[in-house]
């Protein structure tokens, strides 16, 4: 959005943050896209304009890419549209698809951006280990057929811990900023055949998340060590990991920010 523009939107007399779930499998990612091309934003935003009356044009915390989930995807918008906020959900969920859904909506702070006041973010990524693949499990974990040594995996996840540069697993073609990044939380826990492992930072880069996982599996079928899953860390050099791992598995599931009237859950 030109800087322009922007002030223009922030005339308006609201600022509306929004909680948002949706499957991504059937999208090009969440950041809008042009037609025939279909992305999350795209179809968000024609259904609050038509509740709001104006048209809406969205911050998000996050721009997960094709096939990729949130269950905690966070925008915000300005608006002059005089809805209750607390009939915000239902309004727009009566126009989405049901593969997005909004599950909260709050009046923000005038200088809140989902984007820009974002303190931490958490993603989930599932494996779906055993011979036999799922039909239920297709569209949100990745198929690993040969058993994973979790006890390692879990051993590599401890280098990420702490501030770090995260070349090694940042793709080529994102955006041009820092690869330095506070890992806070990398877990990996079993529940039946799958393995959900948790990152939590204070941000990610471009295809962080699936790069690391695409690495942590080759430890797990002990393709690499945890010694060198953490040489391959501190080399910080794309070329030395692994391959990325497929969309399906991951979700957007938690953005933390530092504001009283922000409540993920409800009370």
């Amino acid at each position: 959005m030109r800087p322009a523009h922007k002030e223009e939107m922030k005339r308006r007399a609201r600022n509306i943050c929004l909680i948002v779930a949706y499957d991504g499998t059937d999208y090009h990612g969440f950041q809008r896209q042009t037609p025939p091309v279909v992305a999350v934003q795209n179809v968000l935003e024609e259904a609050l304009s038509r509740v709001f009356g104006d048209a809406v044009e969205l911050a998000a915390a996050g721009r997960t890419d094709a096939g990729v989930h949130a269950a905690g995807q966070v925008v915000n918008f300005f608006t002059d549209g005089t809805i209750p906020v607390e009939r915000v959900p239902r309004a727009v969920n009566s126009l989405l698809p049901p593969d997005i859904v909004v599950c909260r909506a709050f009046e923000a702070d005038r200088d809140f951006s989902a984007l820009h006041s974002a303190s931490e973010k958490t993603y989930c990524y599932r494996i779906l280990t055993g011979e036999i693949p799922s039909p239920f499990l297709c569209r949100y974990a990745w198929h690993i057929r040969q058993p994973l040594d979790m006890a390692a995996i879990k051993t590599a996840l401890t280098s990420l811990l702490g501030t770090h540069d995260f070349s090694s697993f940042r793709a080529a073609g994102g955006a041009p900023i820092s690869p330095v990044r506070t890992m806070k939380r990398a877990e990996c826990e079993r529940e039946g055949r799958e393995l959900v492992l948790t990152f939590a930072a204070d941000g990610f880069l471009y295809h962080m998340v699936r790069n690391i996982v695409g690495t942590l599996a080759d430890v797990g079928r002990g393709v690499l060590s945890p010694e060198d899953f953490e040489a391959i860390l501190e080399a910080k050099d794309r070329q030395r990991a692994s391959a990325t791992a497929p969309a399906a598995g991951l979700c957007l599931t938690r953005v933390e920010y530092d504001a009283s009237w922000y409540k993920p859950e409800k009370d």
